[in-house]
């Protein structure tokens, strides 16, 4: 039994319970928040599927880290579907959680083909037999996003007073499943994350999170809760389609998957410190646009 097969089903689930409590808690406008809004979906679109991706490719000119690290650079900027963002928006920094909802069910459904079509387009940049099919990463998508979201959202209706009290118990639960999770990743890939340090490599991922907020905050418009919740998106990554894309392309690169542990850590401190320094900076009561909190 391998590290790998213990703490991954524990982060699955953890993950799972999470996007269902959002599911559990959504209205129909959550979902709509985009359609409604075609050029905040424009904005998204551009700075997840496209200013990402060329940062993971400008970054290695910069830094000189080792292949791992750029492997999984690529693999990140590619997998644009945060499954615990709307948590990140709704609990501070000014960010709007039904924004963030919805980006993240969109963000998932157009990820299958687009993963797909953007792992040729760098195996065809570097010269490497890249490719992902959209089998795997629907698999994936759906169970971490689009089956949990949909079961919450059918429970909620069904039994709508039963759905507000089990809310609370299972974010709490994935809480607690997502931290011990987290915690082993780093014990069992402590190794190799730590053999990634040097050669700019910490450098190159704090700027790669960086960006994504610089990125998102000032290419969100001018409302400032949606520049946030862009800048957010555009930072968080989903760990998963990055180590499922690894998986398939360049198994024999075992060392790539300390990278992912290493982004996950600084990701989360930086995000951390970002939305709390918006929290500093909100003084007034959240809008009418903050109309959903998740726990």
């Amino acid at each position: 039994m391998t590290p790998q097969t213990i703490v991954v089903p524990v982060l699955k689930l953890s993950i799972m319970l999470t996007v269902f409590g959002f599911g559990l808690q959504a209205t129909r406008d959550n979902l709509l928040y985009l359609i409604r809004r075609p050029v905040l979906t424009e904005r998204f679109l551009v700075a997840m599927f496209v200013i990402m991706p060329l940062v993971a490719i400008l970054l290695p000119s910069v830094f000189n880290f080792q292949s791992p690290v750029m492997i999984a650079l690529i693999a990140l900027s590619i997998s644009p579907v945060e499954p615990l963002l709307p948590r990140k928006i709704g609990n501070g920094g000014g960010g709007v959680a039904p924004y963030g909802l919805a980006f993240m069910i969109t963000a998932a459904a157009l990820s299958i083909l687009y993963i797909s079509l953007a792992t040729r387009l760098f195996g065809g940049y570097f010269d490497k037999p890249f490719s992902v099919g959209p089998g795997p990463v629907a698999k994936l998508i759906s169970m971490s996003v689009l089956v949990p979201i949909a079961a919450g959202i059918l429970f909620q209706r069904v039994v709508s007073a039963l759905a507000r009290c089990i809310a609370k118990p299972a974010a709490l639960i994935a809480t607690i499943l997502l931290t011990l999770g987290f915690v082993a990743i780093l014990v069992f890939l402590l190794a190799k994350s730590l053999s990634l340090i040097g050669n700019g490599t910490l450098v190159a991922l704090i700027a790669f999170i960086v960006v994504g907020l610089v990125v998102g905050y000032f290419w969100g418009g001018p409302n400032a809760d949606e520049r946030i919740t862009l800048s957010l998106s555009t930072a968080c990554r989903h760990p998963g389609l990055a180590i499922t894309q690894h998986s398939v392309n360049v198994p024999q690169e075992h060392n790539a998957f300390g990278a992912v542990p290493l982004y996950l850590l600084l990701s989360a401190v930086i995000t951390s410190a970002y939305v709390f320094w918006r929290r500093l900076k909100i003084q007034a009561p959240p809008n009418h646009s903050r109309n959903l909190q998740f726990e």
